[in-house]
């Protein structure tokens, strides 16, 4: 069902907001109309503000990333050898100012918006008077757009137009919004109308582009990003002897691909600025060729943590199924990058699948990317460390692929803490979204949600203690005469819900789509409550999952489990205990840890005993645990000896705010 107010007509706070409802099974609601007002993600929203914001604004004055607008400006370049930093520089500079611009849709602040307006002086005095804006660039470090494939052009220019329209969205101002303007109109100057045939090298600029379409309403934006995404995909990006033409999604023209390839940043960039141009254009083509690598990625390229991209060579995704919880890169920006797309999907849709999809990446990897301060950050996040490994030097930036034992305050190639700022600051605008027909919760969070529907506007207050516990109340604030439906996502890890009007159970399966749908016409003080099971439980991966194979992860209604070493007694090396699924797991219960109020589980446990391996590393089957049988992974009765201990488990996305540790999310297994 198509919405019933269109976002040309009433503006739309919001990172994602089509210009045309025609192609949207649900529309998005802004920052004005979803307020997170408690718990753990309104606390991360406080400390985003309060901390990761000032802490990014230092650092990018720290690293010489803002500096470099200034030396351009003054015309006192330094050369490529000279200049500290990564060439792309830019691009952090433009996502700090995005995430300041979305926290202002959510508080006002004097301070943000007088950093916003020197940073906007700062660039404007750095463009060129025709438009064009590259600090590297500009400093005579080479030609403009000569090396395309690897010099990130327009994925700065991408990046900056998002701060724009973010900017634009949140204060109604014009300032970033003009630098932008000016900066897309010389793209379009030197590239539309195919009068170059090439595109950047790390895709952006064209779901910036959309979006930029969208907020003026100039065709010619949403006519060029539709031209980079045709001209991948030929083999034809000149890569500068960087990796080979999978590795920018150059290798496959993008309707005819048919999973996730190369480096995973730009792959999910790519994909998420496809959906932007099927919602604006309707080409069934796009949404089928998304839809076809999105389940290719979830499917067989995912990790239960929500990370993807299983290569530290190329930051990239790897083949089906290769998936090493030890090895794996799982850059942040890459799961915020598949949930923004999965965000454009769901829009698209209507399917629960990919609010399901936001929901594991966001309380799983997203939430452990980040120190419990908020001023700490994992660029590369493993899913296992089997040996603790030094602490992150304080005040420094290690090289992007050190994989520290804990996270460092910042580094040389700093996309990630502004990623994450600009994420939690617009968060709200994930939660709920509205059509014709009524309102959709897709997260469930504390909040207050005002949402147009087909006969007028309704107020919603949601109050959850999730996901440490599993009920979720809505009560009706205002409505309007007719009848419409209340639509919540029934998690894809849920066996059973329980839903209750007024405390009367309603017998609510969950539709194709995957929603819970109560339509009724409703009055104010109505209640809504769900229940969700919120049991721990074991998890199994595809059996061509070899890394992993003969191993079990433990969840917890969204959350995924680890254990890490600070947890467990004296003598317990993480690297040689069996789980013992048959035994029930512990909960205590719910205390503050790290910060977070939390639940941890304790598990039931055999230390192996390992002297059939101390001197070759190999034994009889019978020696030690292993998988019977490859279509079950069942670990086994035949474990071999051993002792029993207790392991404490706490949620994924505290680890590694202890100091250097061993930490573990799947385990060998035993039965019987």
């Amino acid at each position: 069902m198509n919405a019933s107010t269109s976002p040309a007509t009433r503006p739309t706070i919001a990172p994602v907001a089509p210009l045309t409802d025609e192609h949207l099974r649900f529309s998005p609601l802004g920052l004005d109309e979803v307020r997170i007002t408690s718990g753990f993600w309104s606390d991360w929203q406080r400390t985003n503000r309060e901390v990761t914001a000032p802490h990014s604004v230092r650092w990018i004055e720290e690293d010489g990333a803002v500096d470099a607008f200034r030396r351009v400006a003054k015309g006192t370049p330094l050369s490529a050898a000279e200049r500290p930093g990564m060439w792309f520089s830019d691009s952090d500079v433009y996502k700090t100012l995005e995430g300041l611009a979305w926290d202002l849709g959510v508080e006002p602040s004097e301070e943000f918006t007088r950093v916003i307006g020197d940073l906007a002086r700062e660039i404007a005095a750095a463009q060129g008077d025709d438009g064009y804006l590259n600090t590297f660039v500009q400093e005579g470090n080479g030609e403009r757009y000569a090396k395309l494939g690897w010099s990130h052009e327009m994925y700065c220019i991408g990046h900056l137009i998002q701060a724009a329209v973010a900017h634009k969205r949140t204060t109604g101002r014009d300032d970033v919004l003009d630098i932008a303007v000016a900066a897309a109109n010389r793209l379009v100057g030197d590239f539309g109308d195919r009068k170059r045939t090439e595109t950047d090298g790390h895709p952006e600029i064209e779901m910036a582009l959309v979006e930029l379409y969208r907020v003026t309403g100039t065709r010619e934006y949403l006519t060029l990003a539709q031209q980079f995404l045709d001209l991948r995909g030929h083999g034809e990006l000149d890569t500068n002897g960087n990796f080979d033409s999978v590795y920018y999604q150059d290798a496959t023209p993008f309707r005819e691909e048919t999973t996730t390839v190369g480096h995973a940043v730009r792959a999910v960039y790519l994909i998420a600025g496809a959906v932007d141009l099927y919602l604006e254009t309707g080409e069934d083509a796009l949404l089928e060729a998304a839809e076809r690598q999105w389940e290719s990625m979830t499917a067989t390229k995912t990790y239960v943590n929500g990370a993807i991209g299983s290569r530290v060579e190329g930051e990239a995704f790897g083949d089906s199924f290769e998936l090493p919880p030890d090895l794996v890169y799982g850059e942040t920006c890459a799961t915020i990058g598949a949930m923004m797309l999965s965000w454009r999907l769901l829009l698209a849709t209507g399917r629960s699948r990919y609010a399901d999809s936001i929901e594991r990446g966001l309380f799983n990897l997203v939430a452990a990317s980040t120190s419990a301060e908020r001023n700490a950050f994992f660029y590369a996040n493993p899913a296992q460390r089997r040996t603790p490994r030094p602490a992150a030097p304080v005040g420094e930036r290690p090289p992007r692929a050190e994989a520290p034992g804990t996270r460092p305050s910042w580094f040389v190639c700093a996309c990630c803490p502004p990623n994450i700022l600009r994420t939690v600051a617009s968060l709200g605008a994930y939660v709920a979204t509205s059509n014709s027909t009524g309102v959709q919760v897709h997260q469930y969070v504390p909040t207050r949600i005002t949402a147009p529907v087909s006969s007028g506007t309704v107020a919603l207050e949601m109050s959850t203690g999730y996901p440490v516990d599993g009920t979720v109340r809505i009560t009706v604030r205002a409505s309007t005469e007719d009848a419409w439906t209340l639509s919540l996502r029934s998690p894809d890890w849920a066996d059973t819900v329980r839903v209750a009007v007024n405390g009367e159970a309603v017998n609510a399966a969950p539709s194709p789509s995957g929603y819970l749908e109560v339509e009724r016409r409703w009055t104010e003080g109505d209640e809504v409550t769900m229940t969700l099971p919120m049991g721990p439980r074991y998890t199994v991966t595809h059996p061509q999952t070899d890394a992993v194979r003969g191993q079990v992860a433990i969840e917890r209604g969204p959350l995924v489990y680890c254990f890490e070493s600070p947890d467990q007694a004296d003598g317990v090396d993480l690297n040689r205990v069996d789980l013992l699924v048959d035994e029930p797991i512990a909960e205590d219960e719910p205390a503050d840890l790290l910060g977070s109020t939390a639940v941890v589980l304790r598990v039931p446990a055999v230390l192996r005993d390992e002297q059939a391996w101390a001197t070759t590393g190999w034994a009889p089957l019978d020696a030690g645990p292993g998988t019977q049988d490859g279509g079950t992974q069942d670990g086994g009765a035949h474990g071999g000896a051993g002792s029993r201990v207790e392991l404490v488990a706490i949620p994924y996305f505290l680890w590694a705010n202890r100091g250097p540790s061993v930490m573990r999310i799947f385990t060998p297994y035993r039965r019987g």
